[in-house]
């Protein structure tokens, strides 16, 4: 009897095993590697941003005649909408940090990143919806648009500053890619 039960008890252990280190495996990144993965990400979204800002910006001064200004304008916030949802697809594709409340991190960096698309998406819609007759009608609407595009931008801003996880505060502020 004690060998049959000695049986049992092998392929059940051998189960446990089996199940406790998917279990290891199925959990997500470390803190720094998940840090490591989103700054990748985002650093190139930050810098082409910035440059569609300051695109933007010049587009607004510029000696151009309204048609240009529209093409021009809905070019660059598309280009934002797009660079936007590669970040924020980048930024799942890291998957969910190995740290308490993990996945409340990663959903509000999605969620920050969909609002800043979605802003992005509107403003092109705006743009391209605006009658370039008359001109200064055309660029006061211009105007509006930008104006509704930083309140809304600035909404869905997400400072990493304040994590409630410590571990990834201090893997944001020790990853080299974060820098």
């Amino acid at each position: 009897m004690q060998t049959m039960r000695t049986a049992r008890t092998i392929p059940l252990l051998l189960v446990c095993s089996i199940v406790v280190t998917l279990g290891a495996c199925s959990s997500g990144p470390a803190p720094r590697a998940w840090a490591a993965a989103v700054c990748q990400v985002l650093a190139p979204w930050r810098s082409e941003i910035g440059t569609l800002t300051t695109r933007t910006q010049q587009q607004m001064t510029a000696e151009t005649t309204p048609a240009q200004a529209k093409e021009n304008l809905t070019r660059l916030f598309g280009g934002a909408e797009d660079a936007s949802e590669k970040a924020r697809a980048g930024v799942e594709k890291a998957g969910v940090p190995d740290v308490d409340a993990g996945k409340t991190v990663s959903e509000s960096f999605l969620a920050s990143l969909s609002a800043m698309r979605d802003s992005y998406g509107r403003a092109k819609t705006g743009i391209e919806a605006l009658a370039i007759s008359p001109a200064k009608d055309f660029y006061t609407k211009v105007g509006t648009v930008v104006q509704t595009l930083n309140s809304e931008y600035a909404a869905s801003e997400l400072d990493t500053s304040n994590l409630a996880s410590v571990e990834l505060k201090d893997a944001f502020d020790e990853a080299p890619e974060c820098r």
